[in-house]
């Protein structure tokens, strides 16, 4: 079997993959090993199935991943026996800027430049523009996620963790106004966001898109680019479990 291989830091596990697989970028799975960080890079780089081992280093959280570096042989076991079977996540999240596209795996931000940033959303359904808050929201910005993200930025910013696919959520950055809640919308729509006043800077998983100025658009939805991953039959984690791993690795932080 070829895989190919991504990694947050070079763990001596991974001489056994090696070993054990054809490493190749044009591999049939991708083995992302480390932290979320580790498998939104894989996501970033490779549209085929994802499987992410999480480090077993205190305080690793690794919330995608069932399974830890501890357990590197079952997992080299069951591969190369093919006992596995692939799972749709949801798709990536599409951001049209500028007439560019560009894909993201958690979320999408308007963060404020050097002060505030104001900005109005809109529910774009067909030829139909209609606002989703009747009011120009102003403050550090919004992050735009689905279930696949709400656990990582937008969990820390106050979001809600989603459990169902094919939606996004709206979740405000310190904005002033009568409503600041977070907002759940269809993802099968297309989200428009507009910068009505000062600067801000659109980033995808936290990496910089462009600069918006005030008047200019960018859309958001969803892509036609699935997000697989890779379980083994009998070992996926509870999102209960996986959310106890989470708080406990905060603890060990905070130690």
């Amino acid at each position: 079997m070829k895989v190919k291989l991504v990694h947050s830091e070079n763990f001596p596990q991974l001489r056994k993959l090696r070993k054990a697989f054809r490493i190749s970028d044009r591999g049939e799975i991708c083995i992302a090993v480390g932290g979320d960080g580790a498998f939104v890079s894989a996501a970033k780089e490779f549209d085929g199935p994802i499987l992410p081992i999480r480090s077993n280093k205190p305080g690793s959280s690794g919330y995608y991943a069932d399974l830890s570096l501890d357990e590197i042989d079952f997992l080299i076991k069951s591969l190369k026996s093919n006992d596995y079977v692939v799972e749709r996540l949801e798709n990536k999240i599409e951001i049209v800027c500028r007439g560019r596209r560009h894909y993201a795996v958690n979320e999408i931000s308007l963060r404020n430049m050097h002060q505030e940033v104001n900005f109005k959303i809109y529910d774009v359904n067909g030829g139909t523009r209609s606002e989703i808050y009747p009011y120009v929201m102003g403050g550090d910005g919004i992050i735009i996620s689905g279930a696949t993200g709400s656990t990582a930025y937008n969990k820390s910013a106050g979001g809600p963790i989603i459990l169902s696919p094919n939606v996004f959520c709206l979740t405000f950055l310190n904005v002033d106004g009568p409503y600041n809640n977070p907002i759940i919308v269809d993802a099968n729509r297309k989200i428009e966001v507009e910068v009505v006043k000062y600067t801000g800077i659109l980033d995808s998983d936290g990496k910089k898109i462009a600069t918006i100025r005030p008047g200019e658009r960018f859309d958001v939805m969803l892509s036609k680019k699935e997000l697989r991953i890779v379980r083994f039959p009998g070992r996926k984690e509870s999102t209960a479990r996986k959310l106890e791993r989470i708080i406990r690795s905060r603890m060990v932080k905070d130690l």
